[in-house]
């Protein structure tokens, strides 16, 4: 049996910092579009491409992504991505046009389906499967949710006070020491087979860069226009091409045995889940949250970026007790259990008021919301990666993080038509009836969540990794 590499927890945190950097701008500019819109003159509704052409990017290619990883070199994959990562960066920090940002964030999130597939396949290629990879995908876990929820502790104060190309250059001393330290602690890994599939690659990018379309666009152009109809038209026609093409390939993009794993794809389901509701509850309605805690509560952009500290402080304490509690109690129960917190806290987040305040409003659920989604997010990761094996270690990163790119922007999708339907006027009190709106829903969703959880992580998916075939006696 091969020694653990020494350079191991070092690795691992190198890769973590890799993935803060990749949540962390998926969601930063939410608080900077004001802004953006007016320095670089978008047209009304123009500046939303700024997040959409992100996830486009990012979404539409992290199978490819995963799958590239697996057989061109994880750490080359990685290190490719980061580097391309850091000239996008630079280039939205220098745009002068709204063509050139949309541009650049969409070259941001090509380089990002490169870098997060691989990096979470260098973690599992790392780290042998049980007690310590478990911990590791919980440090993982711990700082992705950190990331994503650290973009609204971050996003408003850094634009208040040194402009919104500051939120892009703040990636420029991360990436740096990625390239440098990367080829000192990673090691090179890669899966077995050395074909593409480039007619899958094409079939499932077009699938998901048009389901994302379709979702993001939806809550604006209207679900029944043309253009949001023929989007998931596309998606579904694409899809079942890809696997149609999937069946028949001798090497496929994606192998269709992949989704017989009831591990991985309840892991999935649930990561799936975990993000529609934390999209909803957090990401989707961030402007909605950021204007009733200014407009209602009479708060800074300053002084919002400290009031939702406590999300991320506590994602990374749910994140620390989920791995915890997988020594002693199944994926199932923990997953189901961070689903019920968070479904709690988005009841009663649910509940606030245009008269509220912080400490008896926004604080109890926020706080009941990190928790969850730390935890929750552990356990997905581990249930959906415990069933690939080293060769497909990419692919299956790929798969979950795409899981968690699809349910983000159909959290975004469902709290934008929330906002919009429940808010009836202009004033504090309209704005506060479409914000608990938008929770009542995401509450909802994580109460389904827990019920996919406890029917896909059911047994009797009880082992990770195959036995040895019994010996039959004639």
């Amino acid at each position: 049996m091969a020694e653990p590499d020494p350079r191991r927890w070092r690795a691992l945190a190198l890769l973590c910092a890799a993935n803060f950097m990749v949540i962390l701008d998926s969601q930063i500019v939410l608080l900077a579009v004001p802004s953006i819109r007016r320095d670089l003159g978008f047209a009304a509704g123009g500046a939303q491409w700024v997040l959409s052409a992100y996830l486009l990017g990012f979404g539409g290619l992290l199978l490819l992504g995963g799958r590239a990883a697996d057989l061109a070199g994880r750490r080359r994959t990685f290190l490719a991505g980061t580097s391309l990562f850091l000239v996008a960066s630079l280039a939205c920090g220098l745009a002068w046009t709204g063509g050139l940002l949309v541009g650049a964030r969409v070259l941001q999130g090509v380089s990002a389906a490169l870098m997060a597939p691989s990096a979470l396949s260098i973690v599992t290629a790392t780290f042998g499967e049980g007690p310590e990879r478990n911990r590791a995908i919980a440090v993982w876990g711990g700082v992705g949710g950190f990331g994503g929820t650290a973009a609204l502790l971050v996003g408003g104060p850094l634009t208040d006070l040194l402009g919104w190309r500051a939120i892009f250059f703040l990636n420029v001393p991360i990436a740096v020491p990625l390239l440098v330290l990367g080829p000192l602690l990673l090691a090179e890994s890669r899966g077995a087979a050395r074909a593409y599939d480039p007619a899958g690659a094409v079939t499932v990018t077009l699938a998901v860069s048009a389901a994302v379309y379709g979702v993001d666009r939806g809550p604006e152009q209207g679900w029944t226009s043309p253009w949001t109809i023929g989007a998931f038209a596309v998606a579904v026609l694409a899809g079942a091409a890809f696997a149609r093409i999937e069946s028949r390939s001798a090497a496929p993009l994606v192998p269709l045995r992949t989704f017989r794993s009831r591990a991985l794809t309840g892991g999935n389901a649930v990561t799936l889940a975990v993000t529609l509701a934390a999209a909803t509850a957090v990401f989707g309605t961030s402007f909605a949250v950021s204007q009733y805690a200014q407009d209602v509560l009479g708060y800074s952009p300053l002084a919002f970026g400290f009031a939702t500290a406590v999300l991320p402080v506590l994602a990374v304490a749910g994140s620390y007790a989920a791995q915890a509690a997988l020594g002693r109690f199944a994926v199932r129960r923990i997953a189901v259990a961070a689903l019920a917190v968070m479904a709690a806290g988005c009841l009663v987040l649910g509940q606030v008021r245009a008269g509220g305040g912080y400490a008896f409003g926004l604080l109890p659920g926020l706080a009941l919301l990190g928790f969850g989604l730390g935890a929750a997010g552990v356990a997905g990761s581990v249930a959906a990666l415990a069933g690939a094996g080293d060769g497909d270690a990419g692919l299956a990163s790929g798969i979950n993080t795409a899981a968690f790119q699809l349910g983000g922007a159909f959290g975004v999708a469902a709290a934008s038509t929330a906002v919009l339907s429940w808010t009836d006027g202009t004033g504090a009190a309209a704005l506060t009836r479409g914000f608990r709106g938008a929770f009542d829903v995401s509450a909802g969703i994580a109460l389904a969540g827990a019920l996919v959880a406890g029917v896909l992580l059911a047994a009797p998916a009880r082992r990770t990794v195959p036995e040895p075939e019994p010996v039959r006696v004639k």
